[in-house]
């Protein structure tokens, strides 16, 4: 898999930034003073979490010269290195379910269900124009080029626009076009993006991984529970017109009700299943140094109103961390 880093935004065409990138493939210029990179994961609803996680190193005297992010983690890392961290927390404390739907603009395009405009307006009042290279700390974000596949490392130019690539979600919003290259979810290639903490001169590296808390996740069933059933066709199943203006229609249609998944569950449900492989895969050639694992497989991908449970999380899986955090910065300055 071929990583590029992308510095965004300049005037160059597809082909000519092509040449720069692969000019630009060896790592990321080191920060000379750099130690400890944090490493913030995709898990949409459940990154809240990455809050709680930055709370509880702050009080623990423990201040990240690095911030890498995939998907909500580079929301949450961006905004956190620009200096807006309380602003995001009250947001994220002050949604409700209808709330979060107000905030989804349906999209009728046939790229995506949302067109995500909302969200991005609320992103640009927080952090304006800010740019990644005038940021007061280090950070990158991570995308994955949609013709190719290629991990795409951001590094420079407009944050919000990064933010946007990074969690553009397939099939949930719209991919996002940076000099030419139509941009996805980060997390599709580097669900935690330890190896861009590392090329950007970590020595530490914290990684937080919200899909490494569900025991059992991902095992493989060889039988039903009975193994001489037989399965049976599949009843066809009602189409139900849809109602885009009705509220209640949008709802069942979006997030489904007890008995029928709705589109947004299926969706995330599938793309937990592939973050979760990729995650172990990726983690296994190149670990942190330093895993924490916030306990929030209990919330949905898309609940994000259920931010203060996230957000509680994360900060009490990082305590559990503290030491063996403050064990290694000792053997490193020994």
């Amino acid at each position: 898999m071929l990583t590029h880093v992308l510095d965004y935004f300049s005037p160059t065409s597809k082909h000519e930034n092509d040449q720069n990138t692969t000019e630009h493939m060896h790592p990321a210029p080191c920060t000379p003073k750099a130690s400890i990179g944090l490493a913030l994961g995709g898990g949409a609803a459940k990154g809240w979490s990455h809050i709680g996680v930055l709370h509880a190193l702050q009080e623990a005297g423990i201040k990240p010269d690095i911030i890498t992010g995939t998907s909500i983690g580079a929301v949450v890392g961006g905004c956190y290195a620009a200096g807006h961290l309380d602003r995001l927390e009250e947001f994220a404390n002050s949604l409700t379910p209808r709330r979060l739907l107000g905030l989804l603009d349906v999209n009728f395009s046939g790229k995506s269900l949302i067109n995500g405009s909302r969200l991005t307006r609320l992103l640009h009042r927080y952090l304006e124009d800010a740019t990644i290279e005038d940021l007061p700390m280090p950070f990158m974000a991570v995308a994955t080029e949609l013709a190719t596949g290629h991990e795409i490392w951001l590094r420079r130019g407009h944050l919000v626009t990064a933010m946007q690539a990074s969690y553009a979600l397939p099939g949930i919003f719209n991919p996002v076009t940076v000099n030419g290259r139509h941009l996805v979810d980060g997390a599709l290639v580097n669900p935690v993006p330890v190896s861009l903490a590392r090329s950007m001169g970590a020595r530490i590296v914290l990684a937080v991984n919200l899909s490494d808390a569900s025991f059992g996740r991902g095992s493989i069933i060889p039988n039903a529970d009975d193994p001489h059933e037989v399965i049976q066709p599949c009843e066809e199943q009602e189409t139900i017109p849809a109602q885009p203006t009705a509220f209640s229609g949008f709802k069942s249609i979006f997030f489904g009700n007890n008995q029928t998944p709705g589109i947004s569950s299926v969706m995330f449900d599938a793309y937990t299943i592939i973050q979760d492989r990729i995650s172990r895969s990726r983690l296994a050639g190149d670990p942190p140094d330093i895993m924490i694992s916030p306990r929030v497989h209990q919330i949905g991908m898309f609940e994000f109103h259920r931010a203060q449970e996230a957000i509680e999380a994360g900060y009490l899986a990082t305590q559990k961390v503290i030491e063996d955090f403050k064990e290694i910065s000792k053997d490193m300055q020994a």
